[in-house]
């Protein structure tokens, strides 16, 4: 894999400063300096068209080009890594999904190595995203109700060990209860998020009290806004200090209601994600999501009733949507998939932005986010150019 050794006098989003134009050096995957000065040799040079941005992160994604984190084989581990650069995302978490404790725990295992043996040769595992089993049937989504269970802390000790202690974030259904476990959570620096729920308003403020701090897939999968029951959706635009995940494709979500969360949560409190399956690089048909059936049509995946089944989402078509639909500065939309998701997942101090000392992880785009390259940690894993 080629090692970047830096940009040569390239626009770059650089934290604190916006869009300027800067020499940006790395040395042993972190960015080492950040300056006015001309490039050494080998440094890239770029067209004016093209901006640096910090590496994108999805913190929210199954899988992509016939494979997912279901699948509990390296195999497929790598191909996700591999083929997630292409959004211009630099690192993710793997997320797995509501089936029997045996098929989460092969899954957990197969995440585990991938990770601690550093397996990937594209975009970097930060950790896992345990989606399920403690949901809401009510609101399982595309999840096997047969295998969804209350919160139970006891239970997810024993998944936090077969993972080796990478859970990162976990969706849950605080109604069902929940208290408990996100106190655990909470205490254990992992994201307690709410989705897949039935929660009343009032419930989901008192997780958010508890320790909660974000929203899964927001207003897909979750008690909606009513007059008289504001539901997880108003606890989550009332509350300014929990983050919302959004899909933003332009199905799962209509553009008013992007806006509405624009308005009400502000761009420091939206994280985008794609909750992409593994039929996303692929062409229309007939795929696989948590052990079901999904039909794939005009790039929408549904189960056979109809039932919304993850995505095709790129992450980068997804800032793409965001910008044309609130009208942002492409540094505003960017922070939805760079600072945002690292401020989450409390991995800012090393990622999510371009600031001397932190690790190389550039996504570089132009106006319209299409990807030429991508760095991870000083390595290029994605190149367009």
């Amino acid at each position: 894999m080629e090692i970047l050794k830096g940009f040569e006098q390239v626009n770059v989003y650089v934290d604190g400063l916006g869009i300027v134009k800067k020499t940006i050096k790395v040395e042993d995957g972190k960015i080492d300096k950040i300056c006015d000065c001309v490039g050494k040799e080998g440094f890239l040079k770029l067209d004016d068209k093209l901006v640096v941005l910090p590496g994108f992160i999805d913190e929210h994604v199954h899988g992509c080009n016939n494979s997912d984190g279901m699948y509990a084989n390296l195999d497929d581990a790598k191909n996700i890594s591999k083929n997630l650069v292409s959004d211009g995302t630099s690192s993710y978490l793997v997320t797995t999904m509501t089936q029997s404790v045996e098929n989460i725990d092969a899954a957990l295992k197969n995440a585990k190595e991938l990770i601690d043996n550093k397996l990937y040769e594209g975009a970097k595992p930060l950790g896992i995203h345990l989606e399920g089993p403690f949901i809401s049937k009510k609101y399982k989504g595309a999840q096997i109700e047969s295998c969804i269970v209350p919160c139970d802390v006891e239970l997810f000790k024993h998944f936090e060990e077969v993972s080796g202690n990478h859970i990162k974030e976990v969706t849950l259904a605080y109604e069902e209860n929940g208290k408990e476990l996100v106190n655990y959570l909470k205490n254990k620096g992992i994201v307690a998020s709410l989705g897949h729920t039935n929660a009343t308003c009032d419930q989901a403020l008192e997780a958010f009290r508890e320790g909660a701090t974000c929203t899964t897939h927001t207003y897909n999968a979750m008690k909606p806004l009513h007059h008289r029951e504001a539901g997880v959706v108003g606890a989550a635009l009332l509350n300014s200090d929990v983050y919302a995940e959004l899909i933003c494709d332009l199905i799962h979500v209509s553009d008013n209601a992007i806006r509405l969360l624009l308005k009400c949560k502000g761009k420091e409190r939206i994280i985008l994600i794609t909750d992409s399956m593994e039929s996303k690089n692929l062409p229309d048909g007939k795929y696989a999501l948590g052990g079901q059936d999904v039909y794939v049509k005009n790039g929408e995946a549904r189960l056979i009733d109809g039932t919304l089944a993850g995505s095709t989402l790129k992450l980068n078509v997804g800032l793409r949507n965001f910008k044309k639909v609130t009208g942002l500065s492409m540094e505003d939309v960017c922070d939805l998939a760079t600072k945002n998701p690292a401020k989450n997942l409390g991995v800012f101090d090393h990622k999510g932005s371009i600031k001397e000392g932190k690790d190389a992880d550039f996504t570089v785009v132009d106006e319209d986010f299409n990807v030429y390259l991508v760095v991870s940690e000083g390595k290029i894993v994605y190149n367009k150019l």
